[in-house]
């Protein structure tokens, strides 16, 4: 398995709670999770494959540690890299549910980065989602607040997909 680095933000816990979830699943020692709100942009250059995870907030804003954090990584070539991407969000927010997930995999199409980690949206109930590209999610969703009864099985899932990957 390449080398990973899991970078997050989160504001209420959820975040950072399904970051240290994949690295258990993933193995990922802890010292390659990483907070952006206390990380800085160069610390991804250890890393093959970086997963990055932010909750969508407000009218489908980036959880607030984003901002600086992408704008840091968005002037990078990252042509080296592998980025899976993973979100937490609220279904019920139907018009920009995950958007903070659709928002890092735009932002960061320019750094020559490749992408994979993409999700099966059948489970899910919205209208709109940013993240929601050709037929199906671009990354991992979690809606712990309406369906935390699916959140062990996606990550479950999501992991083996991306270990497969990267064996």
């Amino acid at each position: 398995m390449k080398k990973t680095g899991i970078f997050y933000g989160s504001t209420t816990g959820t975040t950072e709670c399904v970051a240290s979830r994949l690295a258990e699943l993933m193995h990922v020692e802890k010292t390659d999770l990483h907070d952006v709100a206390q990380s800085k942009p160069s610390e991804i250059a250890k890393y093959d494959l970086l997963l990055f995870g932010s909750s969508t907030w407000g009218n489908g804003d980036l959880q607030d540690d984003w901002y600086d954090f992408l704008d840091g990584i968005e002037a990078l070539d990252l042509n080296d890299k592998t980025i899976a991407i993973f979100g937490c969000g609220d279904q019920s927010m139907s018009e920009t549910f995950c958007n903070a997930v659709g928002t890092i995999y735009k932002r960061l199409q320019k750094t020559g980065a490749r992408f994979c980690g993409a999700f099966e949206a059948g489970d899910y109930t919205f209208d709109k989602s940013s993240a929601f590209i050709d037929g199906h999610f671009i990354g991992l969703l979690i809606d712990d607040v309406n369906e935390p009864e699916k959140t062990e099985n996606r990550l479950n899932h999501w992991a083996k997909l991306l270990q497969k990957e990267f064996a």
